[in-house]
């Protein structure tokens, strides 16, 4: 569909360029309208031109199909131009057109919707979970919008980086250090002193030694077990406390990586935020950041001077106590994928950074970096809903549902589409009673079972032993059904592209749902096998093409495209 929307682009620009009114940057805006009888394409360049022009937005569109008529339109691209509404501009396909790109669909195949490489790179930071505990339903959301997003940019011709930064120092892991070596005491002598500590409202019993804010979760105490059998040290050896710092973070990784593994993730380098402050990256930072006056020290900590960026308050880079912030390694972290010569950079940060990601921004814009490059995707939450109440989580008391969990429930396949058919900025409610089902209700069956459907035809034609014709006379596709398939087809790699460009996988899913909707209609008023040799091709030929669109598809999503269900 682009090489029609990019022809009707330059013939609309043809037409405007006899007009001096109109600037020089007017950009051209064209849209699949929602009701088919509308037309193919729609622009709303008249109604955006009155204030220019100085015209009713009717006259306008009357004027523009009358010139672009009298040009004349390819007639084997654009069967028509219409006016409608308040001054919209609708154009019709020639059917040449489209049974033309059905044929190249069919023959490119599996490359369908990929844009060849642009030369460009690109790195999509995501899941980032420092190694204190699996992972949970919220990380799954940021890992799933991740591998999506960075597998939508691959196939609009960039070069993708899948990168994983996480934090293996600092209080979180001396806690979780803290919390394994107090479990490794209770497992090496069972009269070790206990204490009680409320936590949710209900009375826990710990090892005396348990830190405040420890981690609760059995896999603690899996990790002291472990280093217990591996050192066979008696209660009075106890290891230092880096041997179960170093034994918990080995252990928690392997388990991050087997999820991802189930979920289809795979990152292609890991950057560890301590390594910020042993080539003193965060020092320099810090140093620049002073030189360009917009640094100063108040009460023995550091400021940024963010009420002159357009914030209400200035923010802290160092506290009082010498130890930075969060933003301080995030912008020396950001500086170093600039350092690396990506040309776009992609954060994939939950609802909680909304506050912080923008400091960042503005800290690359001073030093002299362009922060147009950097594309944040901010997700809201999810909330797991069982028979329409929400799962009750803590991650202190470790009863949170964590991301394997929720693959043993419902599966990979479910757990991806779920985490992907909402925008990232809509907050999520995972239903579990509805991720379950078999059936039409489950919105990702619609476009599996579409898939598993044409496979399943053409099975049945090699059992029964009816062979197709070698090729094809797609013109026979004339019904409006078989029209209106065809064309949601075709509009695979502008829909790739634009969801993409604004890294926004719902979209994806949304299309692929309608386009399975769309040859089930399909599908009931179009019989294939026992009709005539040459209409039964055609009709195989288009539902092979529906095949590699919802193939392609879920390809990209990283969701199984099933030959059977």
């Amino acid at each position: 569909m682009p090489v029609v929307q990019e022809y009707i682009k330059d013939q609309l620009r043809r037409v405007l360029g006899e007009w001096p009114e109109v600037p020089s940057d007017f950009e051209i805006e064209l849209e699949v309208p929602n009701n088919p009888d509308h037309g193919d394409l729609s622009t709303n360049t008249a109604l955006r031109l009155a204030r220019h022009l100085r015209r009713a937005p009717r006259a306008i569109a009357d004027d523009l199909r009358d010139r672009l008529r009298d040009l004349p339109l390819d007639p084997e691209l654009v069967a028509g131009v219409e006016v409608a509404g308040a001054g919209f501009l609708n154009f019709r396909f020639a059917k040449h057109y489209v049974y033309r790109e059905l044929e190249s669909l069919l023959q490119e195949g599996d490359s369908f919707g990929r844009a060849p490489r642009n030369g460009k790179t690109a790195i999509v930071e995501f899941v980032s979970a420092n190694p204190t505990g699996p992972l949970t339903v919220g990380h799954g959301r940021n890992a799933v919008l991740g591998d999506a997003i960075a597998s939508l940019l691959e196939w609009s011709g960039y070069d993708v980086t899948r990168e994983y930064y996480y934090n293996d120092a600092g209080r979180q892991m001396r806690v979780l250090a803290e919390s394994v070596r107090a479990r490794y005491e209770e497992l090496a002598n069972p009269k070790t002193p206990k204490k009680t500590i409320m936590v949710g409202g209900e009375t826990i019993s710990v090892p005396e030694a348990f830190p405040e804010d420890g981690y609760l979760g059995q896999y603690i105490t899996d990790i002291a077990r472990s280093v217990l059998e591996e050192t066979g040290a008696s209660s009075a050896e106890i290891p230092d406390t880096e041997t179960f710092k170093e034994a918990a973070e080995r252990a928690i990784f392997a388990q991050i990586e087997s999820t991802l593994q189930r979920l289809g993730i795979h990152m292609d380098s890991h950057f560890n935020e301590h390594s910020l402050y042993e080539n003193k990256a965060v020092w320099e930072v810090l140093d620049r950041l002073r030189k360009s006056g917009y640094v100063y020290e108040e009460d023995g900590a550091k400021w940024f001077k963010t009420t002159e960026l357009g914030k209400d308050k200035d923010t802290v880079l160092v506290k009082s106590s010498g130890e930075p912030t969060y933003r301080l390694p995030d912008i020396a972290y950001h500086v170093d994928k600039f350092s690396r010569g990506f040309d776009l950079l992609v954060d994939i940060f939950g609802a909680d950074h909304s506050a912080q990601y923008p400091d960042v921004l503005s800290a690359l814009r001073l030093l002299g970096l362009d922060e147009s490059r950097v594309r944040v995707v901010i997700y809201q939450f999810v909330t797991l809903v069982r028979d329409g109440e929400p799962v009750k989580m803590s991650t202190r008391m470790a009863t949170y549902v964590t991301l394997d969990d929720l693959m043993d429930e419902v599966g990979e396949a479910v757990t991806r589409w779920f985490f992907l058919m909402r925008s990232p900025n809509a907050h999520l409610e995972f239903d579990l009673g509805l991720a379950k089902e078999a059936s039409e209700k489950n919105p990702v069956f619609y476009p599996q079972y579409a898939h598993a459907r044409i496979c399943s035809i053409e099975r049945y034609a090699d059992e029964i032993g009816f062979r197709f014709a070698g090729d094809a006379d797609l013109t026979l596709l004339n019904d409006p059904v078989q029209l209106d398939l065809i064309k949601a087809l075709l509009r695979f790699p502008e829909v790739v592209a634009s969801t993409a460009e604004d890294c926004e996988p719902h979209r994806l899913t949304v299309y692929l749902r309608e386009t399975a909707e769309s040859f089930t209609k399909f599908y009931g008023s179009s019989q294939i096998i026992g009709q005539p040799m040459e209409v039964a091709t055609a009709r195989m030929f288009l539902a092979r093409a529906t095949r590699t669109v919802l193939s392609n598809g879920l390809k990209i999503l990283g969701i199984e495209a099933p030959v059977r269900m």
